[in-house]
């Protein structure tokens, strides 16, 4: 590939997933299928670097995202993701997140920000083109605004804390967003960065089909995340796993280091060979679902569970024409009555499993395998679960 690395500048680039008109967006449900049919569409290329194992979207067109209105990705409707959010900040205030001025570059709905505020004694900015409700929370402790964060302006300056939860990887210049927290932080001694985004290693080596989408057009390794870090100015401190390994969390200070080296050659070795063999198997594994898929159907009403990026990516690879699955189901009610942006699945209730006859439901996350079979089974018991990943 030509273009260069916008992580590194490196040149060694090849491409190893083509998806041609998959949905640009897709947690932005429609009024009606007809409406959902027509988002638009676009190229969806993965290239992975060989000098820092990034992988990038090299088709991507950022003006094709405008994320505003109709945007709908809160997750906080799930207790298991609402465990995962009380975990992060708990350990946050515990570590010394007390007494601090946050910013939080990409807050959604802004729950996040305002537990971290009311748990530790702090105060935050949250920035989201996507956000709506009030200007202010906690009798102004805490302050949104519904913009991108470009950097540090007047009062949205000088940041203790600065964290971006889930955001990087719908960045095509990762390192510009780096560079603002950077900024955002430049009068403040120590001032810590938080990132948590998908591990890339992770969606490799599973061969997960559905976790590659338009939306995400930024990958991380492990190795990559600590480099871009390093290199707007973060010395990397901590770096773990979420999730179960989905996710990775990166703890950073902001004092200037020496100039950073690459990732380990075997870690970028390593993301290479799994690029290359996701390339050869995902195909064969796409083939499988989709006869998988089937087969459920002749069995019974089918749907998939989960109307975020995951189970819109799933049912526009195997069920495109809507001939299998009768519906996708979501517990968040804003989606609920809506349909699946690119398909038009109806997104429904739990409770309209039964009214539906659907005897299998397909779980989008192994994490939810639990929590799904509990609220599916409250509706029908004789429903069967199925997780995507093991089809």
């Amino acid at each position: 590939m030509s273009r260069a690395c916008p992580v590194c500048g490196g040149t060694q680039r090849f491409a190893f997933l083509e998806r041609d008109r998959v949905p640009v967006f897709q947690n932005a449900p429609r009024a009606t299928a007809d409406e959902a049919r027509a988002i638009p569409r676009a190229l969806l290329r993965l290239v992975a670097c060989e000098s820092c194992g990034f992988v990038a979207n090299d088709a991507f067109d950022a003006e094709s995202m405008r994320y505003a209105g109709g945007y709908e990705n809160e997750q906080s409707h799930s207790g298991v993701f609402e465990a995962h959010v009380e975990t992060l900040v708990d350990g946050l205030v515990r570590s010394g997140v007390r007494g601090k001025r946050v910013l939080e570059a990409g807050c959604g709905a802004g729950a996040f920000l305002r537990r971290l505020c009311r748990e530790g004694g702090n105060t935050g900015v949250g920035f989201d083109p996507a956000y709506r409700g009030p200007d202010e929370d906690l009798d102004g402790a805490v302050r949104f605004v519904a913009d991108y964060y470009r950097g540090p302006t007047g009062p949205d300056a000088g940041f203790d804390v600065v964290i971006s939860r889930h955001v990087i990887e719908h960045v095509p210049d990762p390192r510009a967003l780096l560079h603002a927290l950077r900024a955002a932080c430049e009068d403040r001694p120590a001032a810590q960065l938080l990132l948590e985004t998908p591990d890339v290693e992770w969606i490799l080596s599973h061969c997960v089909v559905e976790d590659f989408f338009y939306e995400h057009c930024s990958y991380f390794p492990t190795g990559a995340l600590r480099y871009a870090a390093a290199c707007e100015g973060f010395r990397p401190t901590r770096q773990s796993a979420l999730f179960g390994g989905q996710y990775q969390w990166l703890e950073a200070v902001a004092d200037a280091p020496e100039k950073p080296a690459l990732p380990e050659a075997a870690e970028v070795e390593r993301i290479c060979a799994l690029a290359r063999r996701y390339a050869r198997e995902v195909p064969a594994r796409i083939a499988a679902l989709e006869r998988r898929v089937a087969a459920l159907a002749e069995q019974g009403g089918v749907a998939i569970w989960g109307a975020g990026a995951k189970g819109v990516t799933l049912v526009d690879l195997c069920d495109p024409e809507r001939r299998r699955v009768a519906c996708v189901v979501d517990i968040n009610p804003r989606k609920q009555g809506r349909f699946v942006p690119g398909t038009g699945h109806p997104i429904v209730a739990p409770e309209a499993l039964r009214e539906k006859g659907i005897r299998h439901v397909i779980v989008m996350n192994p994490n939810y395998e639990q929590e799904v079979t509990m609220q599916a089974g409250a509706v029908d018991p004789t429903i069967r679960i199925h997780v995507a990943d093991r089809l």
